[in-house]
């Protein structure tokens, strides 16, 4: 509410910050007080700064001055619209905060996921139309079920706008009820309650370490390895993994279908995947799983990440929740030992295009490189995921105004 610099309010509005529906109409008075010598005709109204028509106005007294207010839009700040009496010189007399909008709607969506089985992340949205116009409050609330205790949420907005954390004080085995509740001047709602066991809803981090590397001369193959989750090294589980992939010129995962491959455990050989069916599905339950992408380019540099879905921890029957997907990682596949001959038009152009690359790529380990002994294929992807970074931050620079 605005303030007035003088001891005594020269004026008095009514009503005082009302909370309207969107669409309502409404009359407001200001009143001078009878210590002020101002009359009626030497007022006038503004809203949010922007002077109110005359002919809005009415005097109902010989100090009071009414506005008329029709059909009013949301409130364009959730603080409330400023209404404001001023005198004939601009001074401001009195002020109310005009708050229009919508009660809120019943939360929908709740989706939770547990990252170590110790704490639960729950977000939601906040109904069909979501905008009210007024601040609005979302609390989330849980407990034990057959345990009665209702418990509130603290950490909110830790994975969004509308989302809460809770980081402890879970049980195991044991269902919880959750539901979310929406407060603001216009009334209250309620979702659903969802009930869950955090058994059944633990996510991972993407899974780490992972390597892609050449399977020895073999054009067409690639090795992909990776660690299973950290976070739940010390829970009995299995684990589901995807493998994306995509060639260096193209910016489109491949990823579809349903082909699955067996992983390995430590030090295994890894399985063989075929590269006819794009999304790479590893089932596996040991600390580091592996895999052999086939019937790939030869020459070409392959961009990998690799995603976990933890299930069946401690029996649990529900299916498991996708981690995000690693970093890229790339690797490339070795070039072919056929030589373009002198009927091949193209064979001048890859050439040309070799003696460019090399020259690039020796540029670049004089800056990155110490010394020979590290001079090998490693160093010549490394170089290339350097290279399609530094394609990218130009293209990126390039397309700003």
């Amino acid at each position: 509410p605005l303030s007035v610099s003088r001891a005594a309010d020269p004026a008095v509005i009514s009503p005082q910050d009302p909370t309207l529906l969107i669409g309502s109409s409404l009359v407001a008075t200001c009143t001078v007080s009878p210590d002020f010598p101002l009359k009626a005709e030497d007022l006038y109204w503004t809203l949010n700064g922007r002077r109110l028509p005359a002919a809005s106005y009415a005097a109902l007294g010989p100090s009071t001055l009414s506005v008329a207010l029709a059909r009013l839009n949301g409130s364009r700040q959730q603080s409330g619209d400023n209404l404001v009496c001023h005198s004939r010189d601009g001074g401001i007399l009195a002020g109310s905060c005009l708050y229009v909008g919508l009660p809120p709607e019943k939360p929908v969506n709740i989706t939770c996921w547990s990252k170590n089985m110790k704490d639960l992340t729950c977000k939601w949205a906040p109904g069909a139309e979501g905008e009210t116009f007024l601040h609005t409050n979302y609390t989330l609330k849980y407990k034990r079920r057959w345990y009665g205790q209702d418990n509130t949420c603290q950490e909110y907005h830790t994975a969004g706008t509308y989302s809460c954390h809770i980081p402890k004080d879970l049980a195991l085995f044991t269902p919880y009820e959750i539901w979310v509740e929406a407060s603001n001047r216009l009334g209250v709602a309620v979702s659903d309650v969802v009930m869950l066991d955090i058994l059944d809803v633990v996510t991972t981090d993407p899974p780490s370490d992972v390597h892609v590397s050449r399977v020895g001369d073999l054009e067409d193959q690639l090795s992909v390895r990776w660690s299973s989750p950290p976070a739940l090294k010390d829970f009995l589980f299995q684990a589901k993994y995807q493998i994306q992939y995509r060639v260096e010129d193209s910016s489109e995962w491949k990823v579809g279908g349903q082909r699955r491959c067996r992983g390995t455990a430590r030090g295994g050989r890894g399985s063989r995947c075929s590269h006819l069916v794009p999304l790479q599905v590893v089932d596996d339950v040991g600390n580091q799983t592996s895999c052999r992408l086939a019937g790939l380019r030869p020459g070409t540099v392959y961009f990998v990440q690799v995603r976990c879905n933890p299930f069946s921890i401690y029996g649990s029957k529900k299916a498991g929740i996708w981690s995000d997907w690693s970093n890229p990682t790339a690797a490339s596949t070795p070039r072919s030992e056929r030589v373009a001959g002198g009927c091949d038009p193209k064979g001048g152009e890859q050439n040309t295009t070799l003696r460019r690359e090399l020259k690039q790529f020796f540029g670049w380990v004089k800056k990155h490189a110490y010394g020979c002994s590290n001079l090998g294929i490693k160093l010549y992807d490394q170089w290339r995921v350097w290279l399609q970074k530094s394609h990218k931050t130009r293209n990126q620079v390039g397309k700003e105004p």
